[in-house]
């Protein structure tokens, strides 16, 4: 796998939730703080305001997305002066996230014309397993909507929308799945729009520099082969030296501490996700005896790897 698709597999966990949702003015949501979740708000019709604990409100028109990866609270509204009427939003039922849905809130219904229609959703992510490239993202994450900019997001968005508006044979299977989709075209563009920036530390610089993202590509793609500080250079095109320093800036880690990290986690999800034996896990992300692997992944967690998975 490449990197963006690695940390993806690792920081999932659950089924992730989506609904669409036709705003009667006057509303104002609160969604509460759900620890251990990303969400998202995409507006099909607009306008609405996004208003957030301690910052300006966030005007919203059609077409923009917004993100939050850290699972703070929000609330959506028609305007920054109205105040939340309905109950905020509880982490064991998080309406109006039901899977899948395709509500009614607000103000006014029937044949009144919605103020706003948008999507909102949610995904589970494990804790124990957070990739350092969520922890970088920012609070928020909001990508307006501009003409002919992130084709392939606007043309998820315009299949979700579709599925859960008029659900039929089959949605059960292609939510998840366009929900994934749109998880990987939201990080990416956010990784395109810091492209431009001028800072040279943290995951959006290493992923936007090629000898960086070739090491971690390498990494990524085969963790359990004998790197060494000098094969990665070689993958990255520099000399083992200015590749240390280089990697080391933008990932504020040398890189064999990255693969020994990357190892272990990948060995954590194996243990909790099959039955393969500790000895095919161990030769799976590098290590070709059970004691090494067994030494190093006790440091890494705290544990032993039979008591993790029996944990697990």
């Amino acid at each position: 796998m490449d990197v963006l698709s690695d940390v993806i597999t690792v920081l999932r966990t659950g089924r992730p939730r989506s609904a669409r949702v036709a705003w009667h003015a006057p509303f104002a949501q609160h969604f509460a703080p759900v620890p251990g979740a990303a969400g998202f708000q995409i507006v099909l019709q607009g306008p609405c305001w996004l208003v957030l604990p301690g910052s300006d409100p966030v005007p919203l028109a059609a077409g923009d997305v917004v993100f939050r990866p850290h699972g703070r609270g929000h609330t959506l509204a028609d305007s920054p002066s109205t105040r939340p009427t309905a109950p905020a939003c509880h982490p064991d039922d998080p309406q109006p996230l039901q899977s899948y849905a395709t509500s009614t809130a607000g103000g006014l219904t029937g044949t009144d014309s919605p103020a706003a229609v948008t999507l909102c959703g949610a995904y589970e992510l494990d804790p124990a397993r957070t990739h350092p490239l969520l922890e970088d993202l920012p609070e928020l994450v909001h990508l307006p909507a501009h003409l002919g900019r992130h084709p392939a997001l606007r043309a998820t968005v315009d299949l979700l929308a579709a599925e859960l508006e008029r659900p039929r044979l089959g949605t059960d299977a292609i939510v998840p799945a366009l929900l994934d989709t749109l998880l990987l075209h939201i990080l990416r563009a956010w990784l395109d729009e810091q492209r431009s920036s001028v800072t040279t530390a943290g995951w959006a610089a290493a992923l936007n520099d090629p000898v960086t993202l070739a090491a971690l590509q390498a990494i990524h793609r085969d963790a359990a082969r004998p790197w060494t500080v000098a094969t990665l250079a070689a993958e990255a095109g520099l000399s083992r030296a200015p590749f240390a320093r280089r990697f080391a800036t933008r990932l504020g880690q040398p890189p064999l501490t990255y693969l020994t990290w990357w190892r272990m986690t990948t060995a954590a999800r194996l243990l909790r996700e099959s039955d393969a034996p500790l000895r095919a896990i161990a030769a799976q992300v590098g290590y070709a005896s059970e004691f090494a692997f067994a030494t190093a992944f006790k440091r890494q967690h705290g544990t032993a790897p039979g008591r993790y998975r029996r944990g697990a």
